[in-house]
């Protein structure tokens, strides 16, 4: 291909590798396209290799020159640098200390019940309703922003003003627009910290609030960072892990005849849907070589991890679903030193989602065609704006 690839690339179907992305692919792991924006990057969308450099801490979030580093797009989040070039390193060792203890396996684990009871309410509320139902409304958006509310010591009822603000610093296309929803957010943040400190409550904000040496500042941006994350990708996981099964129905009925198959449903769901190309944002803090190229400092690199999920070299017929696969080597929670601390909360909602929604649902279908259904473009995360469902 002479001219370079454009990102985004054009996805036919919300579950299906971009065709242009998949042509890409065919030809080797590394490519060079422009983004969203026009800036050009480094695409890497072979396994191997987006696996290698998720922990290369020769690729990092900040560069030198963040004014005219090449960017993904105009999200104030996740466009650009983020960071201090020179701490980075350390910042993110600090960070990390702090916030593993209190997402352990373990202190996750403990929260099962209380997810199981929340997902069993939902349903309950789902079922009085009636069919047909949005189960993106009634189930995939309200259960993760319950938990992590509950989990942070964030007042539920202040729901629809943070996601505002989260859908706000996400978007990418309007950087003030994505601007002011990030200082909305952090603002939001130093108002919950001073509370807080005023009053502690047995929740992670309060928990951080208490560490010494923690600053109101870090305290805030911290707790706002979980916010987002700690819902918007789950929002989005579970509404395309429904859809993956009600467009497989053979699948489906696989998970409710055998319910063992559960949490290898749960890794299916994680690795088998795909954007349409882009990526996790790296810049080089040094020249490197990469399946045969010189990745030059300062350039931009995204690590595709849809594309690696898709890696024929590593998942047999990658396109099929198989929940009978062991798709552990799945890297949508990341690699190494930046792997995602709350991926052991992510799977256990997922689990209790589809344990409980097969089993009380057995004859769940789509309300729609799925080239009815809308995938959001216009937020970091994407993700489906409705799923209608009957029973």
């Amino acid at each position: 291909m002479d001219a370079l690839a454009q990102l985004p690339f054009e996805q036919t179907h919300p579950l299906q590798v971009a065709p242009l992305l998949r042509q890409l692919q065919s030809h080797g792991p590394l490519h060079r396209v422009r983004t969203a924006v026009g800036d050009e990057a480094w695409l890497v969308t072979g396994h191997a290799e987006v696996r290698l450099l998720l922990d290369d801490d020769r690729l990092g979030r900040s560069h030198p020159t963040p004014d005219t580093a090449a960017r993904t797009g105009e999200s104030a989040m996740f466009g650009g640098p983020l960071g201090n070039f020179d701490t980075e390193q350390a910042d993110h060792a600090r960070m990390r200390s702090l916030l593993q203890p209190l997402f352990s396996p373990k202190h996750m684990r403990g929260l099962r019940p209380r997810v199981e009871a929340l997902t069993t309410q939902l349903l309950d509320q789902m079922t009085e309703q009636g069919s047909p139902a949005d189960l993106h409304a009634a189930l995939a958006l309200p259960l993760p922003v319950l938990v992590i509310c509950e989990l942070l010591g964030v007042p539920y009822e202040d729901r629809d003003q943070f996601r505002s603000w989260t859908q706000d610093a996400a978007n990418t296309r309007d950087r003030e627009r994505s601007e002011r929803g990030m200082g909305e957010l952090f603002q939001y943040g130093m108002k919950l910290v001073a509370q807080k400190r005023r009053d502690p409550g047995d929740d992670v904000i309060s928990r951080l609030c208490a560490v010494d040496g923690v600053s109101d500042t870090e305290a805030a941006g911290m707790s706002m960072a979980l916010l987002f994350a700690g819902h918007e990708t789950t929002v989005v996981q579970i509404g395309l892990g429904a859809l993956l099964l009600l467009t497989n129905l053979d699948q489906w009925n696989a998970v409710l005849d055998d319910t063992s198959l559960i949490p290898h449903a749960v890794e299916e769901m994680l690795r088998a849907p795909s954007k349409g190309g882009g990526g996790i944002p790296r810049y080089a803090r040094t020249d490197l070589d990469v399946g045969g190229a010189t990745i030059q400092a300062g350039d931009l690199v995204l690590l595709d991890i849809g594309a690696a999920n898709h890696d024929p070299a590593v998942f047999p017929n990658p396109d099929n679903v198989d929940v009978t696969r062991v798709a552990t080597s799945h890297l949508t929670f990341g690699h190494g030193a930046r792997y995602c601390i709350g991926a052991p909360l992510a799977r256990i909602e997922l689990q209790v989602v589809f344990s409980q929604l097969v089993s009380r649902f057995p004859i769940l279908r789509l309300a729609v065609e799925v080239p009815e259904l809308t995938l959001r473009d216009d937020v970091l995360t994407g993700g489906l704006a409705e799923l209608p469902v009957r029973w």
